[in-house]
């Protein structure tokens, strides 16, 4: 029986990420951090230009203001100050030693607004964040041994705002995951189109010729896998034409030593032995002749499999009895699976052959096979149980292998050992599995497992029928 399978295993199996997955997320991390890293170096080299220029515009701001205050005749200063107030956003207050002060916040920026205004204005000059709880930059001057504050809005000299930011960095990170997402894609297009192609080449599919142009490694990748994909059909073609060759050639001198066996004088038990024999060489050329011959292509939807496997059921179950063995059957109704049926005809007539052969009871030498099918959870069992002698655990993956046969023990016939491989074949085309349980009480469950489809998905023709 197989190992079970770590729960991790599963876990990771779920969360696995694509090549453009991956891509795109490499390229978007790179782009993220450098995005990050330039506007820390914007930001930083921001700094000093944009406080040398604030520090120089509230330096003219206040040299007017003095000069205009100065010069202006009395009567006009109200409606100068207002003026200003309403105009150009600067208030002018008088400074009382009284005021309560709050200087301006400890960091880099600010320091060196408040450093190059004083180094322009003097350095007596006052430079706070609030005054009397009023907020504002508040710049003292002086005019006539009268003291006053001129009052700026603090939008007109900090630095741009975080949401101004925000919305230009997420602009940038949007356009910089687009052309991630975009890059991403132009690089692994051709791989999808390959991986594509190599999956219907592996279901037995005649895959869709890959776009010969492109990059020059891409082109010369798509050329070469072009051309082995045409040199495989080719020689399956051949494999198939020789192979009825063959067949033709060995079956038509069997067919005539039979007639002659027939008509010579042997005895009927040496008449026997050698019908046997020339049966047992028609049998091994059917196998081998159905182990070359490619499984179909699975149909689009589902098939009904109970109504497939109730089918083989009937038509075996007469052989079965002729040969003087049993076969029983329990199969649940409303079983849908994806798989070609005549391949699933195959593999259950396949495994129905080998429970005859080599599922005999030794109590009686008679085989009673039970066909079963039921379905488990998102699967489709199916399974063909014998009451022979059984088979070792240590030669059941051997048993898998083609031209494997079973001990004399439990054989005591020959055969060309391929129809396992046969069965085990046509699976790997679906997505199916194959399992060998060797039961300790006795016989051999052969154990097929589809994955199931829901019954609207099922194909509109006859569940049976061939597709």
């Amino acid at each position: 029986m197989p190992l079970p399978q770590n729960p991790r295993t599963k876990i990771k199996s779920r969360f696995r990420l694509g090549l453009f997955t991956r891509s795109f997320l490499l390229l978007a991390g790179l782009m993220l951090v450098s995005l990050v890293a330039w506007l820390q170096v914007f930001f930083s080299m921001e700094e000093g230009p944009r406080a040398t220029q604030m520090a120089q515009r509230v330096t003219t701001a206040v040299s007017i203001t003095r000069s205009a205050l100065i010069y202006a005749p009395t009567s006009v200063r109200p409606a100068l100050l207002l003026d200003l107030a309403t105009k150009e956003s600067l208030r002018v207050q008088p400074l009382e030693p009284t005021d309560t002060l709050e200087p301006l916040p400890d960091s880099n920026y600010w320091n060196h607004v408040a450093a190059e205004i004083k180094q322009r204005l003097g350095s007596e000059t006052r430079v706070m964040w609030t005054v009397n709880n009023t907020p504002g930059i508040w710049v003292s001057f002086d005019i006539n041994n009268d003291h006053y504050w001129l009052v700026f809005d603090r939008e007109q000299l900090g630095l741009t705002s975080g949401v101004e930011w925000f919305g230009w960095g997420a602009t940038a990170l949007l356009l910089a995951l687009i052309g991630a997402a975009v890059s991403a894609r132009f690089v692994n297009r051709p791989l999808a189109q390959l991986a594509k192609v190599a999956q219907q080449l592996a279901r037995g599919e005649t895959p869709s010729p890959l776009p010969e142009k492109g990059p020059a490694e891409i082109r010369d990748m798509n050329i070469a896998f072009n051309r082995m994909a045409r040199d495989i059909r080719q020689t399956e073609a051949d494999r198939e034409i020789m192979l009825a060759g063959i067949s033709h050639d060995l079956r038509t001198p069997l067919a005539r030593m039979r007639l002659e066996i027939e008509l010579s004088d042997v005895s009927d038990e040496t008449r026997l032995a050698i019908d046997e024999d020339l049966g047992q060489i028609d049998h091994s050329i059917g196998q081998l002749m159905e182990y070359a011959r490619p499984a179909a292509a699975a149909p689009e939807q589902g098939i009904n499999v109970s109504s497939v496997l109730q089918d083989v059921f009937e038509r075996e179950r007469s052989h079965t009895e002729s040969l003087g063995d049993e076969l029983q059957a329990n199969i649940a109704s409303h079983l849908y699976a994806r798989i070609n049926a005549h391949d699933l005809k195959r593999i259950v007539s396949n495994l129905i052959e080998n429970a005859r052969r080599y599922g005999r009871t030794p109590a009686d030498d008679r085989a009673h096979i039970q066909l079963v099918a039921r379905q488990e959870g998102s699967i489709v069992a199916i399974e063909v149980q014998d009451k022979g002698t059984g088979i070792a655990p240590t030669d059941i993956q051997r048993l898998l292998r083609p031209f494997s046969r079973g001990e004399s023990a439990r054989t005591g016939v020959s055969g060309a050992g391929l129809g396992l491989a046969i069965v085990e074949r046509l699976l790997g085309q679906v997505d199916g599995t194959l399992e060998l349980i060797s039961q300790p009480s006795g016989g051999l469950i052969a154990r097929i497992e589809l994955p199931k489809v829901r019954s609207k998905e099922a194909s509109s023709g006859r569940p049976g029928s061939k597709a």
